[in-house]
């Protein structure tokens, strides 16, 4: 893929991290990356944006944004010529295609929660009038993990928006040595448009055509069910282990994302393997572990072990 390669040209290593962002661009969905500072979070997202021909824009969260710093706001403007006002809108930052929503968990939930309509609906609504945003559109969040101070964790309803949770780890030793040494210099890679935004529509029209069996659909869907406690689907011995489960949405991610790596990997139809491949990314933020878990050290991995040990594929 051009792109990966364009992208390949400033980020070094993260083969399976830059494999999940394109996935939810290609899937016509939004990403939370999250890892300590220094990894290249903010570097993958605009390098992404200089390889695509769409709008960029990026919103530094601070814990002072207000919601109209993102959507936009109302204003009354006086014509110097005539003395009289009229109405309008400016547009905020989210009037783009590609949005950076840098460290998202430093801004209060207030503020967050103005992402929830341009994020599932893809558009604002301001003094009564609702607009829409430009397509395509999508947004990618990144997120300091261990900092706590004037920090607000995600809401369970704005997280479940996302259709991938993204881990970033530290690089290996050798790729840091390649970062050092690129980065230290005066050369700075160039990279240029290689996707249009009427290509990436295309691409994620063609996306969604894929076909799915139903037997794919229902592993994604007893995947997904498993996680509920106080459920008939829920493995015996995990229920008191979680205290929520994930939703239906994420049972249409792994599809779309099972059909998402079929494209990128040239396959021609969605499959078991494809669903197991983003489990993790899509259920890993939408599940909340019981105080009984994490009394017993049993973090989310472990939980989502437990759920692909329970759940068989049936074909």
């Amino acid at each position: 893929m051009a792109l990966k390669s364009e992208l390949a040209k400033a980020i070094v290593g993260q083969q399976k991290v830059v494999e999940d962002v394109l996935l939810a661009l290609v899937c016509g969905e939004h990403a939370l990356l999250t890892g300590v500072p220094g990894l290249a979070k903010t570097l993958l997202i605009r390098s992404l944006s200089d390889s695509l021909d769409l709008g960029f824009n990026r919103i530094q969260f601070t814990p002072d944004l207000m919601p109209s710093d993102i959507t936009g706001t109302d204003i009354i403007q006086e014509d110097t010529a005539t003395g009289q006002r009229e109405r309008r809108f400016l547009e905020g930052p989210v009037f783009t295609n590609l949005l950076l929503a840098d460290e998202i968990n430093r801004t209060p939930p207030r503020t967050q929660a103005a992402m929830l309509q341009t994020m599932q609906e893809r558009q604002v609504t301001i003094g009564g009038v609702t607009r829409e945003l430009p397509r395509p559109f999508h947004v990618f969040a990144t997120q300091n993990p261990i900092e706590q101070e004037g920090t607000y964790p995600l809401p369970e309803a704005a997280a479940d928006r996302f259709m991938l949770s993204i881990e970033m780890g530290y690089p290996s030793v050798e790729e840091e040595i390649q970062v050092v040494t690129e980065t230290t210099g005066n050369k700075r890679p160039e990279l240029r448009s290689v996707v249009s935004g009427e290509d990436l529509m295309r691409i994620q029209q063609g996306v969604r055509a894929i076909p799915v069996s139903r037997d794919v659909v229902d592993y994604a869907v007893r995947l997904t069910s498993a996680t509920r406690p106080g459920t008939a689907n829920c493995p015996a011995g995990l229920g008191e282990l979680l205290r929520w489960g994930a939703g239906p949405r994420a049972s249409q991610y792994l599809i779309l994302g099972a059909k998402g790596r079929a494209a990128m990997s040239g396959r021609p139809c969605a499959d078991f393997a494809g669903v197991r491949a983003v489990a993790r990314e899509v259920l890993s933020h939408r599940i909340l572990p019981s105080f009984k878990a994490r009394t017993k050290g049993v973090g989310t991995d472990e939980l989502l072990e437990m759920v692909y040990a329970a759940v068989a594929e049936r074909r």
